[in-house]
């Protein structure tokens, strides 16, 4: 885990997979959870996505903004936007998904590169300023991300 305070960057100029483009900068006075993954990635069909469903499905959307980040940086072919919404169809995946964009021959996505992720599933916690706050790489236990994801929102808006 990594505790920051730098604005979270626009995910400007993506492709939504499923929904209209999400602004970060509109979510302020709420948390969001941004939540980056492939679908051809172990981790995330087992364990992450699952477990950032559910967070979707549990969170009021009043408090919390979910949002998928599909970054690939292997077997590109295999993932493209088409089969992206083939597996968010299947595996009903409601929350929006932006598809991270990659720069000339370089296999590691712009976004993925500018927020410094080590890979997927990686879950970013953004405060209600706009500024990430938790960094996490890898699985994480069910109540370490509730804890978390209460903690952001129990803060007061007006004090941070």
């Amino acid at each position: 885990m990594e505790k920051d305070l730098t604005p979270f960057p626009e995910l400007a100029h993506l492709v939504w997979a499923n929904s209209p483009p999400v602004s970060i900068a509109a979510q302020k006075g709420k948390v969001t959870l941004a939540y980056a993954f492939q679908m051809l990635c172990p981790g995330c069909v087992v364990n992450a996505g699952p477990q950032i469903k559910r967070v979707s499905e549990i969170f009021s959307r009043d408090l919390l903004t979910v949002i998928g980040l599909h970054t690939v940086f292997e077997h590109h072919d295999a993932m493209g936007l088409t089969s992206l919404k083939a597996f968010l169809h299947e595996f009903r995946y409601e929350f929006p998904v932006a598809v991270d964009s990659h720069s000339g021959e370089n296999p590691i996505p712009n976004t993925m590169k500018a927020l410094r992720l080590k890979g997927t599933p990686s879950i970013l916690l953004i405060d209600k300023l706009g500024r990430l706050r938790r960094h996490f790489f890898g699985n994480l236990d069910d109540l370490r991300l509730g804890a978390e994801i209460g903690l952001l929102i129990g803060e007061r808006y007006e004090e941070l």
